[in-house]
């Protein structure tokens, strides 16, 4: 697998960083994870082509993890004049959130006759799913979003991706990180508890435990990114727009 980072930052855009945003190129096909709202410009400014991507496949239903999904949607249709089929997979209620935003961002976008097929695929929680010919696994975590927030390990037989998707700590992740290739954890803050988020005081006892290949932080807030040189010697990999990484 082939990962570029197209944003890693909070929902806030703590140090100028973009939404949530991973690109993979895998042995079957190209899939984004998450689609946060400042995705569009930051895949454009990346020079990424918006019409290779198969699938686009969500951990949960923020703002800053699938509001991009309305304008990408509609560019593909008037600027991209995309054609080939795309598929949205997601936790349960999904197409209906997304078609909420879409109304609320371009009303009687919902009615539009579109140049290209795309279907939205509602994930069910902890149960084994193929995704465009991926495994998909996903387990819920710690998060309120008014929908299952999920933690999700994805195969294309070769590889393994795992991302943590924004959570407190829970045992739920190891089994999703365990043995991955790569495995995304969001650290939103340096010390302390936040509701809904992981701390690296909270996470740094549970790196051995959660047995990946590499792990790398993201979703970091001003506190969690001054402690970088910290993180670094603790031998984790710290996630930043524009990284590119194969594995």
């Amino acid at each position: 697998m082939r990962l570029t980072i197209v944003g890693s930052g909070d929902a806030f855009g703590s140090g100028g960083r973009c939404n949530t945003c991973f690109w993979l190129e895998t042995v079957k096909g190209t899939l984004v994870v998450d689609f946060g709202a400042s995705a569009l410009p930051a895949l454009k400014a990346l020079k990424l082509d918006l019409n290779t991507i198969d699938g686009i496949i969500l951990s949960h239903l923020h703002g800053d993890h699938f509001g991009g999904l309305p304008f990408f949607l509609l560019d593909a249709q008037f600027l991209g004049r995309r054609e080939r089929p795309l598929t949205i997979a997601g936790p349960p209620g999904t197409r209906a959130r997304l078609e909420a935003a879409m109304e609320v961002f371009f009303p009687k976008s919902t009615g539009t006759k579109w140049r290209f097929p795309w279907s939205v695929q509602e994930v069910a929680v902890g149960v084994r799913t193929d995704v465009l010919s991926h495994s998909l696994l996903t387990a819920e975590v710690i998060h309120q979003s008014g929908a299952p927030s999920t933690a999700l390990r994805l195969s294309d037989g070769k590889k393994v991706f795992a991302y943590s998707g924004d959570t407190e700590w829970t045992d739920a992740l190891l089994p999703i990180a365990e043995n991955a290739d790569l495995f995304i954890c969001e650290c939103y803050t340096y010390a302390g508890k936040v509701t809904g988020h992981l701390s690296w005081e909270n996470l740094q006892p549970k790196v051995l435990a959660l047995r990946a290949k590499r792990l790398m932080v993201t979703h970091m807030n001003p506190t969690m990114l001054a402690k970088r040189d910290e993180v670094s010697r603790a031998n984790v990999l710290i996630a930043d727009d524009g990284l590119k990484l194969e594995f």
